[in-house]
């Protein structure tokens, strides 16, 4: 469900916007209003749903018009056409008090610069914007308390602003728009100003925080590495359109254009791409079967494993060429010598965390559903075949049919 909506959103920095925004209509680019009118096109006809509770990152260059496009959420900058729907509500049919009411309640703002106020104590800064809407002591003083417990400072409440480290500083500037209760948190590049770590550290808080706030965050970046390891959807900017979007993997692994491949063929696909788009269909066999046939299935389709699985495909374990040769020798049963040791991760499995299990385990990862139903297998050269660029995921889905024997 949209908590926000964007409808043909475009911004001209200019006189005459209505004049403007007809040449758009007729096709005009970027390119040609500044040179033939001298009109500076920031944000062109952006259309855009942001599902309430997801991380969107919207992203692009410098000058790609993702910050005027976050401006324009709560009116900050004025949009020249198009619509804004918040809530179900447009935003650009509010007057001053029902845009002021939007702004304090329904969206948060934390910007780049921490802008702390140097003569108030932390807490004090937080309870700032409450105080200016004239909430009550000592609810504001509640309110701000429970903000910089969510973020972790409540042990610094009374601390002043340059007793704080960068991130801690920008944790009071988030804690400060969480005060007020948003159903929105704007956030303009509001990692950039601190240092790597630090930075991947606050990456890290607001992963931790979304799960308990459950927000929806409108997340500015420039930064590639950052917008997928923090969000939902990712919206890529280019001259002030949305060239694509989509999930991290979606982009990474099916880019619209040249300029979103161009854009992402640098990015670690380790990071993004799961297990889900490298597993293969799996062998099985069932655990009633006798040895004899487990092996004359491996010798038909060149494999040293098989998956045994009951019935409804939960996976019970998995056997060897070897296992299966002794259950021969030793007149054993496939139930008998089934190994219940083998690897088994989850779909959503990241890349990056499945290079130490592929390379010491003896048998291939078996990938299985929160019910212990096989879904796929992994073997060590499709995790590096992806990483080459060669990702069996694009035609394999979680549903892929298992072969029973």
């Amino acid at each position: 469900m949209a908590i926000i909506e964007l409808k043909e959103v475009s911004k001209l920095f200019v006189s005459s916007p209505h004049h403007a925004a007809k040449l758009l209509e007729e096709g005009w680019t970027k390119e040609r209003l500044a040179k033939e009118k001298q009109l500076v096109l920031a944000v062109n006809r952006v259309s855009l749903q942001i599902g309430e509770g997801e991380i969107f990152v919207i992203m692009g260059l410098s000058g790609s018009g993702k910050s005027t496009l976050v401006r324009m959420l709560n009116r900050l900058i004025e949009p020249s056409s198009g619509d804004i729907i918040v809530r179900d509500k447009s935003i650009m049919h509010m007057n001053a008090n029902e845009l002021r009411e939007v702004r304090r309640k329904t969206i948060g703002m934390v910007f780049q610069k921490f802008a702390l106020l140097p003569h108030r104590s932390v807490v004090s800064n937080v309870e700032f914007g409450l105080e200016i809407q004239g909430i009550p002591k000592k609810e504001r003083k509640e309110k701000a308390e429970k903000a910089l417990r969510l973020v972790g400072l409540d042990n610094w409440a009374d601390k002043m602003p340059d007793e704080l480290s960068g991130g801690m500083q920008q944790r009071v500037g988030l804690a400060r728009a969480l005060a007020s209760e948003p159903d929105v948190l704007l956030m303009d590049e509001a990692f950039s100003a601190l240092d790597p770590l630090i930075r991947r550290s606050m990456q890290d808080e607001l992963l931790e925080l979304q799960m308990k706030m459950k927000k929806t965050i409108v997340f500015i970046t420039h930064d590639l590495d950052e917008a997928l390891r923090i969000g939902d959807k990712i919206a890529l900017m280019r001259d002030g359109a949305v060239v694509q979007v989509g999930t991290p993997e979606e982009i990474m692994i099916h880019p619209a254009n040249e300029y979103v491949e161009r854009f992402v063929e640098d990015a670690d696909l380790s990071k993004v791409l799961t297990a889900e788009h490298v597993m293969r269909r799996p062998e099985t066999i069932g655990p009633d079967r006798g040895p004899r046939v487990a092996l004359q299935l491996m010798r038909e389709r060149g494999i040293s494993n098989l998956f045994v699985v009951d019935r409804s495909k939960t996976l019970l374990g998995v056997i060897s060429a070897e296992d299966a040769v002794e259950a021969i020798r030793t007149n054993k049963t496939i139930a008998d010598i089934v190994n219940h040791d083998g690897p088994q991760v989850a779909p959503q499995t990241l890349l990056n965390d499945l290079f130490e299990i592929c390379g010491t385990s003896k048998f291939p990862v078996a990938v299985v559903n929160e019910s212990n139903r096989l879904m796929g297998v992994i073997v060590r050269g499709a995790v590096l075949g992806a990483l080459a660029g060669q990702i069996p995921g694009r035609e394999v889905n979680a549903d892929v049919p298992e072969i029973t024997s």
